[in-house]
């Protein structure tokens, strides 16, 4: 294994002690798994299967490898590079999410260290079977291998090598293969899609563009191309002087498939030849760039001493411009799991402990619920009241609301019969009318019939007080359902509120326990109160005969009464008049000479021949006048004796500190005693707010820290512990950063500021598209018959503004 020496003075000058320590803080931070929570900026190496992709690693990292033709990486490869005066390396690895608790432990436990070099292969093949790789069928792993290497000739910087993208199956083991395919694509993707990571896109000119599919994929996480660097491997391959080397050296300088961060070169170490030594290996490449099409590119954006340059300074305004962010999530997941420690309390193994941790939870039980039930929404419990969960949690508006409706709905739908105008046709009811709709007419009819079947002494023209009692009676009949239905959804507002309440104030496994063991129990006997108070309410009106001492009943009476002979009025004087009773209004005038004792008489002539018709009549005003009064006392004394007195003013002693501590031991244990699942969720939320608070703390430290010219400075932004918040003091702080990230930095024979090239604006979807050239059709595209733009996405395919000029840093 041989170390290829570096030009060290030019990393001196390109890596301030600050920015080393910025790099190392990232570093030590990935390393503690910090990035389980929060992702962090990143180099990730993409590209097809046998693209160069561990060559290019090998050439950054100044390493040497056995590479293979016919191997490839089998897992993702974290190469953690570090300038110091002694050599060494360390292999460790860590775990996917996706393992369970015991492969995790095992796979975190593989941790070596070496003094020098020697033996780092042979620990990277023990990793291989810690990760199962093999000896379980398995091809490739999603863990991650970290290698960190350190040494006097090393650059800083941390790259991350993805495995190869396969294309398809090719052998008799195809659907082992066709895992492996969707295995790595999805390793890829989710690499690729963390908005932190910088994309190197390695593609190989030796293969037909279109058929390279990393394109398309660093395309559909990164659409603007933002954060994408494509690397152009193996350029010896192309036949000096053809189009399809013109087409590279094009592509080459951003002008054929556009990223932000541009393009770069590099010459692969050829194996075959024995050129395994990395000195040959630069040797042959920048005599190789020295001759050709390729001698009359910039110098930065070919060879391997270059891009290093480039992706240190990529690497470092990445961290520069996504610090602020890093910040201001490491306070949002910090202040979420304080909130959740909160929730679970202490370590509760002994009754005091479960006793008080349940007298705590109950003081903020009733002070939620009192302040849902005041309506002072103040807590940070209440969320936003346009969401479905904050409404919920805002129980008086909720009551409101559903004390409005029902009202409504009495109201509307409380009448058995309904008096119309007009009688319905046949095609205006239909069977789903629970209201029968009736003429007056009509209606007299019915209680007419009614009356003389209950006929007792009453005289005639008279009418019994019971008829009125049984038309109302009758009338009233909806009350029951409607009044049913209302007590089930106020209880189930209340027992909504009380399962988000028992949510914010305890954990999982307490929450379930509190609700099982009292809440849902004293929700039962309320409601059973609230239904027997409800039928209590119910019961005079169905049984009852009417009574009531308001005025209201009285002047409903007369009213109506008014009304009707007031219509009988007009419709007189209207056919002693001759008109119609709408010409009838305050303006009505008419000339001519009258018979008043006529008029008079005709409007005095009201007398009702049938006295039973008449009695019926009178009956059925009286019913409905006291139904309004009745509706309306109704309505009152459900809001208040059912729903206030019964259910609201209950909720918030369901659960009070006085009943805990009147609680036997057993029922205490039962509520807040802990689990093992319980007890491993605390430990993993102390580790994990351990890692988050010394991530925040590593990353302020750094907030306005000035880096190397040409590297910009870390956003700086206001830290709010407290709030758990982080606030930019200035919009335009990112902006500038982001800007002198992007300055054009002149191109240097004898210096290292030249940097990746950048166009003068991003690329979006709404940049103009542009044909393929015809002549580009025609060159040789391998085996495939696949165009070359078809691989591209729409947004790939731009006018050149500024072809040739010089790109920018």
């Amino acid at each position: 294994m041989v170390a290829t020496k570096l030009q060290m003075e030019a990393w001196s000058r390109l890596c301030s002690k600050d920015q080393l320590d910025l790099l190392d803080s990232i570093d030590e931070l990935r390393s503690q798994g910090i990035n389980q929570y929060v992702s962090l900026p990143q180099i990730i190496v993409c590209g097809d299967q046998s693209a160069g992709k561990s060559s290019v690693l090998e050439a950054i990292s100044g390493v040497s490898f056995p590479v293979k033709s016919n191997l490839c990486t089998r897992f993702p490869t974290e190469l953690v590079l570090r300038r110091t005066p002694m050599v060494s390396s360390n292999v460790s690895i860590v775990p996917h999410a996706s393992r369970n608790e015991s492969e995790r432990a095992s796979l975190a436990d593989f941790n070596k260290t070496l003094e020098g070099l020697d033996g780092l292969v042979r620990v990277i093949e023990d990793a291989k079977v810690v990760m199962g790789i093999h000896t379980h069928g398995k091809t490739f792993s999603n863990d991650l291998l970290r290698i960190e290497v350190t040494g006097p000739d090393r650059p800083h910087l941390t790259i991350v090598d993805l495995p190869g993208l396969i294309h398809s199956a090719t052998n008799n083991k195809a659907s082992e293969q066709v895992d492996d395919v969707d295995l790595i694509k999805d390793i890829v993707g989710e690499y690729m899609a963390e908005s932190r990571s910088v994309i190197l896109a390695v593609i190989s000119a030796k293969n037909d563009l279109a058929n390279q599919i990393v394109l398309k994929m660093a395309r559909e996480a990164d659409p603007s191309g933002n954060r994408t660097m494509g690397i152009i491997t193996k350029p010896d391959d192309l036949i000096p002087g053809s189009r399809r080397e013109q087409f590279y050296a094009s592509l080459t300088q951003n002008q054929e498939v556009e990223f932000r961060l541009g393009w770069h070169v590099l010459k692969n170490m050829d194996s075959d030849k024995g050129l395994f030594t990395l000195a040959n290996r630069n040797a042959e490449e920048e005599e190789f760039f020295s001759q050709g099409i390729w001698q009359n590119l910039p110098a930065n954006l070919l060879g391997i001493f270059e891009l290093r340059t480039r992706l240190s300074k990529v690497l470092m305004r990445q961290i520069a411009y996504e610090l602020p962010s890093v910040i201001k999530e490491l306070e949002s997941k910090l202040k979420a799991c304080r909130e959740q420690l909160d929730k679970m309390g202490q370590p509760r193994t002994t009754t005091d402990e479960q006793r008080l941790y349940l007298v705590k939870v109950s003081q903020s039980f009733q002070t939620l619920t009192k302040a849902s039930v005041d309506g002072i929404y103040t807590d940070v419990f209440f969320e936003d009241a346009e969401s479905d969960r904050g409404y919920c949690q805002r129980i008086r508006a909720v009551i409101q609301m559903l004390n409005h409706r029902f009202a409504k709905d009495v109201e509307e739908r409380g009448q058995y019969r309904q008096i119309v105008d007009h009688r319905l046709k046949d095609t205006e009811e239909t069977s789903s009318d629970k209201i029968k709709r009736i003429t007056r007419t009509d209606f007299i009819n019915y209680a007419q019939k009614l009356m003389l079947r209950t006929r007792g002494r009453e005289l005639p023209g008279t009418f019994s007080p019971m008829i009125v009692t049984d038309l109302f009676q009758e009338q009233c009949r909806p009350w029951k359902a409607i009044l049913r239905d209302h007590v089930q959804n106020v209880g189930a507002a209340a027992r909504e509120l009380l399962s988000l309440v028992c949510a914010h104030i305890a954990d999982e496994t307490a929450c379930q326990s509190l609700l099982r063991e009292i809440v849902n129990p004293a929700m039962d006997r309320i409601m059973m109160d609230l239904q027997a108070k409800a039928d209590e309410l119910l019961l005079p009106h169905n049984n009852g005969h009417p009574i009531t001492y308001n005025h209201y009943f009285t002047e409903t009476l007369q009213k109506v009464r008014d009304e009707r002979s007031l219509s009988k009025v007009r419709s007189a004087l209207a056919k002693w008049l001759r008109v119609n009773e709408h010409e009838l209004d305050d303006n009505f005038s008419l000339d001519g000479v009258f018979n008043m004792g006529g008029l008079i008489e005709e409007l005095t002539a009201h007398t009702e021949p049938d006295m039973d018709r008449f009695a019926a009549s009178e009956a059925l005003d009286c019913m409905m006048a006291y139904y309004k009064v009745a509706m309306k006392r109704f309505t009152d004394d459900v809001a208040v004796e059912v729903v206030e007195i019964k259910l609201i003013q209950a909720l918030s002693e369901i659960f009070s500190p006085l009943a805990v501590c009147s609680m036997t031991p057993e029922l205490v244990g039962r509520i807040a005693g802990e689990s093992e699942e319980s007890r491993h969720k605390r430990d993993q939320l102390n580790k994990q707010l351990e890692v988050l608070i010394k991530g925040s703390d590593f990353c302020k430290r750094f907030v306005g820290m000035k880096l190397a010219r040409g590297n910009g400075m870390v956003a700086r932004g206001h830290v709010d512990a407290d709030l758990g918040k982080v606030e930019e003091t200035a919009p335009s702080v990112k902006e500038d950063c982001l800007s002198v990230c992007m300055d054009t930095v002149p191109v240097s024979d004898d210096t290292f500021d030249a940097d990746a090239p950048m166009p003068s604006s991003p690329i979006t979807e709404e940049s103009v598209p542009c044909d393929v050239p015809p002549s580009m059709e025609e060159w040789p595209t391998g085996t495939s018959d696949t165009p070359l733009y078809t691989a591209l996405s729409k947004s790939t395919k731009l006018k050149k503004k500024r072809r040739g000029t010089q790109p920018k840093g």
